[in-house]
């Protein structure tokens, strides 16, 4: 793959790698330097990528460990209440936004790139490395965690 096919595809993906990036991160800056630099490793590697069709898996699974990364540096400094941002405000305030943070870190990350980045079940398995059975199960999970979450929130909401 050259450097004009790796950015023609990279220009397709880059809506679902912010996406995700900001699902895993939880801040629009966070976000966006790690798609930059996911785009940049890939960028470096692209010469390295043996099947040109699992391009998606591949820059999916380089920006994956590009948010760990930067949860990890997140863990060793010290937090300061981040102010709100103006284009994410609208997402936060979305109650499944909460309830998919709130999942376990292996349940979250194929809900993350299932359906909010639009990877196949097969995709989600081969970015995560993990068999594709796997993946469904902890998708079914997940979705039945996330059902019953919802399920407590409208009990307690309504009015009695």
């Amino acid at each position: 793959m050259n450097e004009n096919e790796f950015a023609a595809q990279v220009q397709l993906l880059r809506g679902g790698l912010y996406r995700t990036a900001y699902l895993y991160l939880g801040a629009e800056a966070d976000a966006l330097d790690a798609v930059d630099e996911a785009v940049y490793k890939g960028l470096i590697s692209c010469k390295k990528l043996r099947e040109p069709q699992y391009f998606a898996t591949w820059m999916t699974r380089i920006l994956i460990n590009e948010c760990k990364n930067e949860l990890r540096r997140r863990k060793r400094t010290v937090s300061v209440p981040e102010l709100p941002e103006t284009a994410a405000e609208e997402f936060d305030a979305l109650p499944l936004k909460d309830a998919v943070f709130r999942l376990p870190q292996d349940l979250k990350e194929p809900v993350i790139l299932r359906y909010f980045s639009g990877l196949t079940t097969k995709e989600t398995a081969l970015a995560l490395e993990i068999p594709q059975g796997t993946a469904a199960t902890r998708l079914k999970r997940a979705l039945k965690l996330l059902r019953l979450d919802f399920l407590e929130e409208d009990v307690f909401d309504e009015p009695k």
